[in-house]
């Protein structure tokens, strides 16, 4: 190529932190036979801007161009032989007063390293900070090249070490240059493009020949980094959530479709304040992830107002007091965290939430109640959500195995969050292709369904079990309300199996779902298989009742 006149090449820039396999990428992109590298070509201007001492510093200022304008328009944006350069930046470098062009020009993508992997390599150089990671820096230029309407791909190093050639190729594809396959190796030892500082910060790499994954188990982590990792972290999981999924790089499972797709932005009040729904989490200590120890409430919103408050709150807090919570939260700062959390949402309509007070986190893991000196956790998760179960032409139900817990193990009338019992009745509905499984008590009758109470009309008589297995729903209690308002006959006792086969009409009550008749039990149809009078004069009476009233949502907050 001697003698060959030199022209406007495209640049490609990469941006990262620093031992965040930079100088590895570099080696990769310097073995193709159309692309020339420069390392960190700012660096003499960074030096000189910020003074920061390095022990390399007086060479590098002493053989390279410390005006950071003259590097980009004649070193970066110079002329050259070959068809692309390629330039490492360290995101640090990104200094203020910089060329509008370093930005606006060429191609950009980011290089991501989690600082857990960064961090135990970094002090053989210089002390670790914050600064010196740079990763505040590297959101900062992702977000500038966005404003610029050039939103850079972003690639993580573990992808380049697990995956190098899927990982190469897909980032060759966003840069729109051909993959080649020289990029996945070269050869050990010191480069020509090595800049003036390799002896200090390349021992390690000049040892490699490619892209290889990290070890199995990684060295003990130098906790004197441990804050510098937490204020860290944040920034990395800024950029990683960025990183473009790809079956070509790992085995991902398939993103699965929301029953409501609205739902995939929202916000959800955690602890003692409101965050979005993919920030929204609890720690590892907290009691539900401990033992699911918590107790919740489903709520329902209709027309503004949320259906039954009152007597949802009282069974919250009567059930964190039959389990001895401590520091609850009052009921009024409870209250004023549903009324954020649906108002900042939205809703006012249509809505369900799903309000959880755990026993709080814990000092060190373990079942004792004694360790949970925080308070309690308050989860307020509102969605959009309409009834669950398809009220008009009705469910099917089969009748679970596992019996519903006895008031001898765990009583039902605690709300609580160890929900094994029913979950393992659903499965078995779940395995039965039906909506819901009813579950029996130890005597052989029927206490409820997987997730909800039950009725059934037997010649004009309504009939509901007692409440000595099951939850002592609110939803049964206002329809319980209602059979009476209606003049209908209402018993409330044992009632076996073969009572809801042979009955006329069935129907379940619950927040979730509202009062859904069924229509088919254990492969029996019930009455004529259609909703049945009874049960569409209760939903007509219910729906009413909803639309009527409730605890309104604060009205100077809507707009």
């Amino acid at each position: 190529m001697q003698g060959k006149e030199k022209e406007e090449i495209l640049v490609i820039h990469s941006w990262s932190a620093p031992r965040s396999l930079s100088t590895s990428l570099m080696y990769s992109f310097a073995q193709r036979d159309d692309t020339e590298v420069l390392d960190e070509p700012l660096y003499a201007h960074f030096l000189h801007v910020t003074g920061v001492q390095r022990p390399y510093k007086e060479e590098v200022l002493s053989k390279m161009e410390p005006d950071g304008n003259k590097v980009v328009k004649d070193i970066i944006y110079g002329p050259g032989i070959k068809k692309y350069r390629f330039c490492k930046h360290i995101a640090k470098q990104c200094l203020p007063g910089l060329s509008d062009d370093l930005m606006k020009n060429g191609k950009h993508f980011i290089l991501i390293r989690n600082p857990l992997d960064i961090l135990p390599s970094f002090d053989k150089v210089v002390p670790s900070s914050f600064l010196e990671l740079g990763l505040g820096e590297l959101v900062s230029i992702y977000s500038k090249l966005c404003e610029l309407g050039k939103p850079p791909p972003v690639i993580d190093a573990v992808d380049l070490c697990e995956q190098p050639e899927a990982t190469l190729s897909h980032l060759c594809e966003d840069l729109d240059i051909p993959f080649q396959d020289a990029m996945l190796r070269w050869e050990a030892g010191p480069k020509p493009e090595d800049g003036i500082w390799a002896p200090w910060w390349y021992g390690s790499v000049h040892k490699s020949t490619g892209f290889k994954p990290a070890k199995k188990y990684p060295a003990p982590f130098p906790f004197s980094s441990y804050d510098l990792l937490e204020q860290s972290l944040p920034f990395y999981n800024m950029l990683k959530c960025h990183v473009k999924e790809t079956s070509a790089l790992k085995p991902q499972l398939p993103h699965p479709s929301l029953p409501v797709p609205a739902n995939k932005k929202l916000f959800v009040w955690v602890g003692d304040e409101i965050v979005p729904r993919d920030s929204a989490k609890v720690s590892v200590f907290d009691s539900v992830v401990q033992g699911g120890d918590s107790v919740w409430e489903g709520l329902r919103v209709y027309n503004g107002k949320i259906f039954k408050l009152e007597e949802h709150l009282d069974r919250l807090f009567d059930s964190a007091k039959a389990l001895a919570f401590k520091n609850i939260p009052p009921r009024e700062e409870v209250k004023e965290a549903i009324f954020k959390t649906l108002i900042i949402n939205g809703m006012f309509d249509n809505a369900h939430m799903r309000l959880s007070l755990t026993r709080g986190k814990k000092v060190t893991s373990g079942m004792n109640p004694a360790f949970n000196l925080y308070g309690c956790t308050l989860i307020a998760l509102a969605e959009w959500k309409p009834p669950v179960y398809d009220n008009a032409k009705g469910i099917t139900l089969v009748t679970a195995t596992t019996r519903r817990n006895s008031p001898n193990n765990l009583d039902s009338k605690i709300h609580h969050n160890s929900l094994l019992n029913n979950i393992l009745a659903k499965i078995e509905g779940n395995n039965a292709n039906a909506d819901d499984a009813i579950m029996l008590d130890k005597d052989g009758y029927v206490a409820e369904t997987n997730a909800t109470n039950i009725f059934l009309v037997k010649k004009g008589r309504v009939v509901t079990p007692h409440a000595d297995y099951c939850l002592s729903g609110i939803t049964r209690a206002t329809v319980m309300d209602l059979v009476v308002k209606e003049n209908i006959i209402l018993d409330e006792r044992r009632v076996s199996l073969s009572e809801f086969h042979t009955a006329d009409e069935v129907w379940t009550t619950g927040t979730m779902g509202e009062l859904s008749p069924v229509v088919n039990i254990d492969g029996r149809v019930i009455g004529s298989g259609q909703v049945g009078p009874v049960t569409r004069k209760l939903q007509n009476a219910f729906k009413r009742m909803t639309e009527e009233s409730g605890v309104e949502i604060p009205k100077s907050q809507q707009h």
